[in-house]
């Protein structure tokens, strides 16, 4: 069984010390797979807005994916390790590795979502205020109607630039159209009926896949078990603090944090 399967048992109700594992695993991909000026530029800039990233969901709704705090962190991680194990599979049917790099595959994974995030000065998802909308609808979250509307990747490669985080040509395709043809706005992208109106490169075609696969097991792992009525595992208590145990694992991942106001909602979630 694999990794992500084992994680199964955790899912909608991440610990503290998971979501804080989960975050220096995110820190520690930039570390690993990203070069040149921007990589400090991008550490610098997931530090600036770490009290808000690491408590992001990754959807305002329970029957879309990761619909709870920490589950945007949680969804970019398996995206970032889906492309990296889809990348031999494509390899081995005939890819062209010539026409991107693994740095710009990473690179797309971790910022395919970004947008998410809302603004400079304001999150995209804030808890849901409406005891019907979040019983009867499964909205966990609403849009923060004082974040300008954008659609996803716009704003997330708006976010990039106004913060001198360069990318590449192959970088911004596989950003824009990383969800595929379920956003019609990306027709003018993937469905080229000529050869020199289609992307010259697989990357934005194994991005959408690695994300389509993270996002629909994420619902299959909340959802099925319900739907079948199997039994389903006593959740684990949410995402939250013990101050009456300290662990090592614990005590690494809050050492990462550098604000006192994260650490502060963490205790208070």
């Amino acid at each position: 069984m694999s990794q992500w399967a084992l994680t199964n048992k955790s899912y909608m109700n991440l610990t503290a010390e998971e979501g804080l594992s989960n975050w220096i695993e995110f820190n520690s991909n930039i570390e690993k797979y990203i070069t040149g000026d921007r990589k400090q530029k991008l550490l610098d800039f997931y530090k600036k807005y770490e009290d808000r990233v690491i408590l992001m969901p990754a959807a305002h709704k329970r029957e879309y994916h990761s619909a709870f705090p920490g589950g945007y962190v949680y969804h970019v991680n398996r995206v970032v390790n889906a492309s990296l194990k889809l990348y031999p599979i494509w390899d081995e049917f005939g890819m062209d590795k010539g026409t991107f790099t693994i740095e710009e595959l990473v690179f797309s994974a971790i910022n395919h979502d970004l947008g998410k995030m809302g603004d400079a000065d304001n999150e995209a998802y804030i808890p849901q205020t409406d005891k019907w909308r979040r019983e009867k609808l499964g909205e966990e979250y609403m849009f923060n109607t004082q974040v300008p509307f954008a659609s996803v990747p716009d704003r997330s490669l708006f976010l990039l630039q106004s913060h001198g985080i360069q990318y590449s040509f192959n970088e911004m395709v596989a950003i824009q159209t990383h969800d595929g043809l379920y956003d019609e706005a990306n027709s003018k992208y993937l469905k080229g009926y000529l050869p020199e109106q289609k992307p010259r490169t697989s990357l934005p075609f194994l991005l959408h896949q690695a994300d389509l696969m993270s996002a629909r097991l994420e619902f299959e792992m909340e959802w099925l078990p319900k739907l079948l009525n199997k039994d389903v595992d006593k959740p684990k208590k949410p995402f939250t603090l013990n101050h009456n145990k300290n662990t090592t694992a614990k005590s690494k991942a809050l050492g990462t944090i550098s604000s006192p106001g994260l650490k502060s909602m963490l205790d208070s979630l």
